[in-house]
């Protein structure tokens, strides 16, 4: 017997606008998560955060499949429960997870780590089902409004995207956290107002009570706790440290801090036989940490001499620039560091203006600015984007050491993206020099050699595609204790500038890692390893393409050097390395494994379990009660429902990584593109219930999707390139217009499937909801592992495959 929904005798309204308002929190809600873990541990764990957000709503179809003969006679009352309890479980989950000792550098040896991050899971995934469970109820009691419905709940997400940036910009995140909670008895208000519930008086007098008692938490109660390995929690229990300033904003929580009493000193790389120090210091960091420091300058040259001492100084004493571009200004060394060289013309690029802000308003007179801005252009921009942009040409591009040593050394920058160090980049980097300019990268030593082999690799085949028969005759590379420079020269290398080479090294003691005739002989002199490791790399790599991609191929970490289709730079894990590095389970081995990586891989396998339990049980249990809903219709629904929610959500995170570079910010990126996915999907959806033939319509949609995205994958790259020097407004408002024919189409296959459900069997409908949502936990994580071992374009092509997968099951 077909399942009816049960009479409601309340001839109530759907509730859009407080469908709106949960979506829109509750999308609010994960961005703000993001950016909390990035404050609390080191990285936004956003393909976890993505993934609990997901794991909710296929949560909700399974509980909702269970409880939905109960449930739906009260959907007022069930309605509003479920819009308060988001309230209160998104400030209370995050409460009790705070209190939870989870560290993520301990997650590799210490087992008990793994608990604590499941019970941090289940804790934050509890605001998402509530939120979830709230439309998806809505959608069982208004099936004839599926499309309506789904657009005000895509719309509101699209809201709460772009709303949660700006609003990052005005609050921080503790009092953000505050008023998400506030928005849950907000939408049940809401609710009352637009269903016309009896007792409506009661019902706004509790909720309004409810809301002035989180209004009063303290506001202590709310702050991220950093991890206590974080630099700054470090910094802060030395005696007279104190924090002078902190700016909040969705680049990152930067904190001012000094220490009188026991001075700073950060010069990463300082040779030990430096004889200068470093002056007096403030110490900025971003997120709790990679500190760069602010160097007091008055005005004296002999201040910063131990800058000279820095791998980095190395390009200054090859050839002295005029002109010198510095990428990630920071606190600004970088800057100083060509001052004391004697630069007259300086471009600076800094990605985030409070720390600008800081170094040449705030604290000019102790920085020197007002005494160095006649000398130096500042410019507040994400650096592949200003490259790409300038017409300028420079004698040096010095690319500064950006993150910390520490969190570096753990992997946990793993399966971040980064657009510095792509093969794109180096060739962007070395089209903007001058005739015999240099190109000059530092970063962090690792052992056994990762980034920095991997850097080499990588300026390698920048110079071969651009048909450079021998790269080994304009590559120099030094590394001292803790960090290593490469230098690219727009130009073979001069035997006048392998002496200097020299000659600088063997005065701050130096080692070798290549210029063009090096003996073997020359390497491993100071900081002695067991083998000269980095220069035997170097003669691999730069013997000849056959031998560098035989190396490559063989050697135990990740060397293959990333693109903007794949652009994790910071991924060295290989699957045939993980049996022995196992194998060091005792012997402190297993940081080899890089951290992020294994995160990952467990957060699939974990939504892989929780998937086939939440969409496996309830259906067993829904076929006993009601047999109708058994057969192949139910299995038609099951295919046709994960494929979409795999392939839409690998959609949009392809196309979020392709914005980045032309948006020029990857925080306008995501939210730009994430607000245009959402709200042209929802208008998409909107349009869907209109139709006269919905077979027709579901295929048009499919085929005009494919058509868009497959044209894209070509077009996108060269029309970027030609429209990257447009002014901010004029770029988003093209990315929404390029957005919207592929996300509109996007927004109807989902209702119209779930509507021809609800007609024909209404008791699937929660059951097909959760499997969408539980696809698309998967895709989630799925599309990442993809990236990073296939490219993004891959995932496009995948997802275009699960659409056409989906077209054949369409119930």
């Amino acid at each position: 017997m077909r399942d009816r929904p049960a009479p409601n005798p309340l001839p109530i309204r759907a509730p859009v606008y407080a469908i709106a308002l949960i979506s829109a929190s509750a999308l609010a809600y994960e961005v703000l998560l993001m950016r909390l873990f990035s404050i609390v541990q080191w990285h936004h764990f956003a393909y976890m955060v993505i993934s609990l957000a997901l794991l909710g709503y296929g949560a909700s179809g399974a509980l909702l499949t269970l409880a939905r003969g109960r449930l739906l006679p009260h959907f007022g009352p069930a309605f509003v429960l479920g819009a308060v309890l988001f309230g209160i479980t998104s400030l209370g989950g995050f409460l009790l997870a705070q209190q939870l000792p989870f560290n993520t550098l301990e997650i590799l040896w210490d087992r008990r780590q793994w608990l604590y991050l499941l019970a941090c899971y289940l804790l934050l995934f509890l605001p998402f089902l509530c939120a979830a469970s709230c439309i998806c109820l809505a959608f069982q009691r208004f099936g004839g409004e599926i499309g309506r419905l789904y657009s005000f709940d895509l719309l509101g997400a699209g809201a709460g995207s772009l709303g949660i940036i700006l609003l990052l910009f005005l609050l921080a995140p503790a009092e953000l956290l505050r008023l998400l909670a506030l928005a849950g008895p907000l939408a049940g208000i809401l609710a009352v107002w637009q269903m016309g519930l009896p007792g409506r008086r009661l019902w706004l007098t509790g909720l309004l009570a409810l809301s002035g008692l989180l209004a009063a938490l303290p506001a202590a109660w709310l702050e991220p706790r950093l991890s206590e390995y974080k630099e700054l929690s470090q910094l802060l229990r030395i005696p007279g440290t104190r924090v002078l300033a902190e700016r909040s904003s969705p680049l990152g929580l930067v904190t001012l801090i000094e220490s009188p009493q026991v001075p700073l000193r950060q010069a990463p790389g300082l040779s030990l036989g430096s004889p200068a120090s470093p002056p007096e210091q403030l110490g900025i960091l971003s997120d709790g940490d990679a500190l760069t420091p602010i160097n007091r300058y008055d005005g004296r040259r002999e201040g910063l001499a131990y800058l000279d001492w820095l791998t980095s100084a190395l390009p200054y004493h090859l050839s002295p620039p005029g002109r010198v571009l510095v990428l990630g200004a920071g606190g600004g060394s970088g800057v100083l560091q060509a001052v004391y060289h004697g630069v007259e013309q300086i471009d600076a690029v800094e990605l985030n203006p409070q720390v600008a802000q800081l170094v040449t308003d705030d604290y000019a007179e102790f920085s020197g600015w007002n005494l160095l801005q006649d000398r130096i252009n500042l410019h507040i921009a994400e650096a592949r984007g200003f490259v790409a942009a300038s017409p300028e040409r420079y004698d040096l591009i010095q690319v500064a050491l950006l993150d910390a040593a520490g969190a570096a050394s753990a992997g946990v920058y793993a399966l971040s993206e980064s657009y510095l160090y792509t093969l794109e980049a180096l060739q962007e980097y070395l089209a903007h020099l001058a005739p015999n300019g240099w190109l000059a990268i530092t970063r962090w030593v690792q052992l056994p050699p990762r980034d920095g082999v991997k850097l080499l690799a990588s300026a390698a085949q920048a110079l071969r595609n651009q048909g450079v028969r021998d790269p080994g005759a304009r590559l120099l590379m030094i590394r001292g204790w803790s960090t290593s420079t490469l230098l690219v020269r727009n130009g073979p290398v001069t035997p006048a500038e392998v002496e200097r080479l020299r000659a600088f090294s063997a005065e701050r003691s130096f080692d070798l890692i290549w210029y063009p005739g090096m003996a073997p002989d020359q390497a491993n002199r100071y900081h002695r390893l067991d083998a000269p490791y980095f220069h035997q790399a170097a003669r691999a790599l730069l013997a000849g393409p056959e031998q560098a991609r035989a190396f490559i191929e063989q050697y135990k970490f990740m060397l293959e050097p990333a693109t903007d289709d794949r652009p994790y730079y910071f991924n060295f894990f290989r699957w045939r390395s993980l049996p022995e590095i196992l194998g060091l389970w005792g012997q402190g081995g297993l940081p080899l494994l890089e951290l992020g990586y294994p995160v990952l891989a467990a957060t699939l396998v974990q939504a892989l379990l929780a998937s086939l339990v939440l969409i496996l049980l309830p259906l067993a249990l829904l076929r006993r009660r009601e047999p109708a809903t058994g057969g192949a219709y139910s299995g038609r629904v099951a295919i046709y429902f994960t494929a979409i929610g795999l392939a839409f959500l690998m959609l949009e995170i392809a196309f979020i990584q392709r914005f980045i570079l032309f948006l020029s910010h990857p925080l306008y990126a995501v939210a730009v593109v994430l607000c245009g996915f959402l709200l042209f999907s929802g208008l998409g959806s909107r349009f869907a219930g209109r139709l006269a033939n919905r077979r027709r319509g579901m295929l048009a949609a499919l085929a005009a999707l494919a058509a868009v995205a497959l044209a894209y994958l070509w077009l996108l790259p060269p029309l970027f390139q030609a429209l990257i020097a447009l002014p901010d407004p004029l770029k988003i408002a093209l990315a929404l217009a390029l957005i919207a024919p592929l996300a509109f189409p996007m927004g109807m296959p989902f209702p119209l499937a779930l509507s021809n459900v609800s007609a024909r069997a209404p008791g699937l409908v929660p059951w097909a909801w959760g499997v969408n949502g539980c696809a698309s936990l998967i895709s989630a994580v799925l599309a990442t592992l993809l990236a990073i071992h296939f490219g993004f374009s891959l995932v496009v092509l995948g997802a275009l495959g699960l659409y056409g997968l989906a077209a054949l099951s369409r119930p």
